[in-house]
């Protein structure tokens, strides 16, 4: 085969697969919102005329006479497709569901934050329950530490994690990054990809946020771990603020969530840049069940204990349902063993 030859052949190649992954890309967009204001039989049917356009691209690249005609035409679909994409916009005004109806705000003054409707529902069930929220001030100053919270219900790959940061006197603030779902939504890691949900950080009480999913959850069960981050109460400090930013940003100018760029683990290590010595992006932060690991691995966690047996202090599901709804209750749930940091915190 001649050089030439093997050249058109990796370049149509080439060719046909960017035509399928952008079909492929161009279908779901469409299937899942984009171009289907005449209901989900009209997108569903714009999705598979626009995957035919794509196939019979990919056909016509075996024909010269036509190649470049029906590449030209699937283009100009591809395009309009792009057009409306980049036209889909977020927004703060849906009809939410009532567990991510209220947004959080914060105002400071100094070293002082005092931060709004923070979420305390009372659970019966994990979808019955009776909404609550509270105001409460923070002091910077007062920061003791900041814990990992990571949360598995399918596997070891994959983990929901957010941070809770605790301070003088007992207090936590859990912050968890999350989809802000409409009312009739479900969570779909696939619709994740293409705008269908806006970006949300849930600050709560600890008593809501790992209550639900320890004592309340259980279709399926969700295994709760609650691991101290070890290092200089500075960096914790700067990422507590970053937070606060970020809360206040996504109240002025709401965001997309993304199941691969801006999910709750992704965002957590975005918020960490703002420290110097922050970790460096790895495959774990994808695989968002191995953060802990990673994390571990790093230093930043008690090095001290091997990892599987600081994870298994790090459990706290039976802690939690015996804590219940006690006042105490982050204290409860902690072990001396599962809290110990890494290192000496610079006050």
């Amino acid at each position: 085969m001649s050089p030439g030859r093997a050249g058109a052949i990796a370049f149509f190649t080439l060719l046909a697969t960017a035509i399928v992954a952008s079909g492929a890309w161009g279908a779901l967009a469409i299937a899942f919102g984009v171009g289907g204001p005449g209901g989900a039989w009209f997108g569903q049917a714009a999705a598979v005329t626009f995957a035919l356009a794509a196939v019979a691209a990919v056909v016509a690249l075996h024909w010269p006479r036509w190649r470049w005609r029906m590449l030209s035409g699937y283009l100009v679909v591809l395009g309009t497709v792009a057009v409306f994409w980049n036209g889909t916009e977020p927004s703060n005004e849906r009809d939410w569901q009532p567990d991510v109806a209220v947004l959080p705000y914060a105002t400071s003054d100094g070293n002082v934050f005092h931060v709004h409707n923070i979420r305390n529902f009372e659970y019966r069930s994990a979808t019955d329950f009776r909404p609550a929220y509270y105001d409460k001030k923070f002091d910077l100053r007062e920061l003791t530490g900041v814990d990992l919270v990571a949360v598995y219900w399918m596997g070891p790959a994959i983990a929901h994690t957010f941070l809770s940061f605790e301070f003088r006197g007992g207090d936590h603030l859990a912050i968890s990054i999350e989809t802000r779902k409409k009312k009739g939504d479900d969570y779909s890691t696939l619709r994740g990809f293409f705008r269908q949900y806006e970006l949300i950080y849930v600050v709560a009480d600890e008593r809501d946020v790992i209550r639900l999913r320890t004592n309340y959850r259980r279709d399926p069960v969700e295994d709760v771990y609650v691991y101290r981050i070890g290092g200089d109460l500075e960096n914790g400090r700067r990422v507590f603020m970053e937070y606060m930013r970020q809360i206040n940003s996504l109240r002025a100018r709401p965001e997309f969530y993304n199941t691969l760029t801006s999910n709750c683990t992704t965002d957590i290590w975005m918020n960490t840049l703002v420290n110097d010595d922050h970790l460096p992006f790895s495959w774990k932060v994808l695989a968002s069940g191995y953060v802990p690991q990673y994390l571990h691995e790093n230093g930043r966690l008690d090095t001290s204990t091997p990892f599987p047996e600081l994870m298994k202090r790090a459990h706290v599901n039976r802690r939690a349902q015996e804590a219940d709804g006690a006042p105490d209750f982050s204290r409860r749930i902690r072990t001396a063993e599962a809290v110990r940091a890494v290192g000496v915190q610079q006050q």
